[in-house]
């Protein structure tokens, strides 16, 4: 029981770090809580739990084939940084008359899961971190490893949901004029990712 309580200690600390480490599922939730609300914003925030079974068991199924997990995850790294153009191109085309009303409403959700899905952050966690600790508390008991799992997850989408509120309370001290400019910079934030993600995927590749 002591070593189970060590794991979902370590799962509640790798969850934290990981859900509120910069990055394009954080930008998204920004982006999309000062456009549309906070409810827009925490089914971002809840994407991970729709992707990351997949993503998972990817992980544990390939782990131990280093090289091709490399050239595998540089392949997603091109895919999600050419979708994280696009959002951030959506962003800076925002006119700043469209912010002082409310916006139309794209699917949040689905755009969560796709970002997730196509952010090889999460292969890499899986493939370095969060894969050996599941494969290490399996040893020991099942129930290490759901604790571990458990503890990542109430933080990782927990701190996630609490940005979208903390955004969602903060915009009311904005006024809706400067909402298209705040928006526009979230657009840059996801085009740095995404040519963050293109290095990488080069560098994984091998062509760096």
């Amino acid at each position: 029981m002591v070593l189970g309580i060590e794991f979902l200690l370590s799962g509640i600390a790798l969850g934290l770090a990981e859900g509120l480490s910069p990055g394009p599922l954080i930008a998204l939730i920004f982006s999309e809580t000062l456009k549309n609300g906070k409810k827009e914003g925490v089914k971002v925030a809840i994407s991970p739990l729709i992707t990351d079974s997949l993503i998972i068991l990817f992980a544990l199924v390939i782990l131990s084939s280093i090289a091709a997990n490399r050239i595998i995850i540089g392949i997603i790294s091109f895919f999600g940084a050419c979708f994280l153009i696009y959002l951030g191109l959506r962003n800076l085309n925002l006119k700043i008359k469209e912010s002082e009303n409310r916006l139309t409403k794209n699917n949040a959700l689905v755009q969560g899961v796709i970002t997730n899905l196509l952010n090889p952050n999460t292969y890499i966690f899986w493939l370095s971190i969060g894969g050996p600790i599941v494969f290490e508390s399996a040893h020991i008991h099942i129930s290490a490893t759901l604790l571990f799992i458990l503890g990542f997850y109430i933080t990782l989408v927990g701190s996630k949901i609490t940005v979208a509120i903390v955004v969602d309370k903060s915009k009311t001290l904005v006024k809706s004029k400067y909402y298209a400019y705040i928006i526009r910079a979230l657009g840059i934030v996801l085009i740095v990712f995404a040519l963050i993600f293109m290095i990488d995927g080069f560098e994984l590749i091998g062509l760096l």
